[in-house]
This record gives C-alpha cells, structure tokens and sequence, in this order.
C-alpha cells in the first residue's frame, strides 16, 4: 500500500492566448474548476497506476469546495484518511493556461496548513510514503522521520521550490524535484550532474520537462528521454510522473522500467486539460509503451550532455 501525505485544492482554470506579464491583464476564454492540489494529483496517478492500494492523508475546509475533491479521489478509488478543518477553508489554486500549454499557478493553501504531526495513520502495512511540500514542512519531516523508523520507504516531491533542512534529508530515501527545485535544494546553479553529487540521498530523480528525465538511484545513472506528444496542459504533468514512478516502485519495478512508466504518463497527462481530470489509466500508459520504441541512442546521448554527464 501506498499513502501519499499532502495537499488537495479545488483548481480555477482560465485558458487564454498568453500567460499575463506583470502589470498586464490578459482575456481568457474558458473557464472551468478541477480537482487539484499535488498531493490529491499524485494520489489519484498512483490508484490509476493499477495494481496497488493507494491512501491519502488529506486536509480539506467545510466548506462548498471539498465535495469535488473528495468525490474525484473516491472515483479513482483512492481511500481517504480526512482531515477537517473549521477554520481554515478548503485549498484553491489560480490557474492561467496559454495556447502553447504552458501554466502560471498561484496557490491559496487554505486548510492544507491544518496537517499536523499527529494526523499521521498507522502505517502498518505501507511500503511507501509520498509527500510534497504545499503542506507545513514541520510535518512533511515529522512523517519522513516516522515513517523511516517504521522501515517504510520515504518519497518527498520536493516542490514547490524550497532549501530543505537536512534532517529531512536524511530520512529521504527517494528524492523527485524538477531543475529549478534542484537548484533551490542544493543551492547551486550548475549542472544537473554537479547537483546531483550534492545531495545524499539513495535515489534522486529529476524531471527535465519536454526532455525526459534523469536519476541517480543506488550510484547508477539512469536516463529516460521523453515521449514526443501535442501538449494541451501541462497541469500536473509532474505529479503524474511522481504518483506513477512511487507506484511502479512499490510493485518492485527496476528502476529503468518505473522511469519508462512515469515518463509515458507524464506525457498523456499533457494531453488533457485540467490536473486530475488529465490523469492516464494503467491501460493509456501500457498502449503508449507498446507503441513506442526505445530510446534511440541520438536521444540518450543529446539528455546526457544537457545534465553535464558526458
């Protein structure tokens, strides 16, 4: 089984022809609400993963914003361990999506700020954990630091952007972050290899957008380039990728196969509007990987040099 600790937010979606600039104000044309939130995304990525138990621990308002939310989990089958807040309302997030499927989000954490240490389950029967940090980091490291004495395997999605105290670290034992989240966490601006050796932790993975991925699991480099797709919405592109990689890991995938796996749906996730509405199912992913053929080597050479490792 697999518990995914963190955020659930109702998403406010605008499309429109460009992101605004400062200052700039910009039409839209549609507008729709999604189920959203880091947390909920990657619970529902890893239920739809096929194949494995998913549980989410959860903070959402009573307020009119909760029932979507809690309504698209359960549809996915995810089980939820809520909690609920009275003071707080339910999290919402401000989505401006452009033409070319690019994305500005700006968050209103809301009752996600309600998690506490304490909320933690029993974790007897987990064999992962999965955080992110749209929750108070004192609790995201509070359930690391239980979860490892519990000998269950410790994933944080390290975004949004943030240092992250050491401690934290070393109850890490799979580290997902995207370029600019590496460069905040080690504080370095060079390549994704230098980066890289500045983290110790037994498996870092990086997401490099349109480009694939790379990881560094156990000393040994893995690359995966990505799938070619027409991108509609890259919304929760990323949190698929987390929510599918932790669930092919937990089945006891090899690592070359669970970054296969996350990368191909992270890419139909690009396909879809909207954060979990985007979501593949198991069956979508297994199509894409059987219609697609391995990397080329052109294409792994091109992701080495970018992450500096030739």
């Amino acid at each position: 089984m697999i518990l995914v600790a963190g955020s659930a937010n109702l998403d406010f979606v605008v499309r429109a022809n460009h992101i605004p600039s400062p200052g700039e104000t910009v039409l839209g044309r549609d507008f729709k609400t999604f189920p959203g939130g880091k947390g909920a995304n990657q619970a529902v990525a890893s239920a739809r993963a096929g194949d494995v138990s998913t549980h989410m621990l959860l903070a959402l308002g009573d307020d009119a914003f909760a029932p979507p939310i809690e309504a698209s989990l359960a549809d996915a089958n995810v089980n939820l361990h809520t909690v609920r807040s009275t003071n707080e309302p339910t999290g919402t997030a401000f989505i401006c999506v452009s033409d070319d499927a690019e994305n500005a989000i700006t968050v209103a954490p809301g009752a996600n700020h309600s998690l506490r240490a304490e909320h933690l389950p029993a974790l007897v029967g987990f064999s992962h954990i999965l955080m992110q940090l749209e929750t108070p980091l004192e609790t995201v490291a509070a359930y690391a630091k239980a979860a490892k004495a519990q000998s269950v395997t410790v994933a944080l999605n390290a975004a949004p952007a943030q240092a992250l105290p050491a401690e934290l670290l070393r109850n890490v034992d799979i580290l997902i972050l995207n370029e600019g989240e590496l460069a905040a966490t080690t504080q370095h601006q060079g390549s994704i290899a230098q980066c890289l050796e500045r983290i110790d932790a037994p498996t870092v993975v990086v997401t490099l957008g349109h480009r694939g991925c790379c990881a560094r699991h156990l000393g040994q480099i893995y690359l995966q380039p990505a799938f070619p797709v027409d991108p509609v919405d890259t919304t929760a592109a990323g949190d698929t990728f987390c929510g599918t990689l932790v669930a092919a890991l937990s089945h006891g995938a090899a690592m070359p196969d669970a970054l296969r796996q996350a990368s191909a749906a992270g890419a139909l996730a690009c396909t879809k509007l909207g954060a979990q509405s985007s979501i593949p199912t198991a069956q979508e992913v297994a199509t894409l990987l059987a219609s697609s053929a391995p990397a080329s080597a052109e294409a792994l050479t091109e992701l080495k040099t970018y992450c500096g490792l030739s």
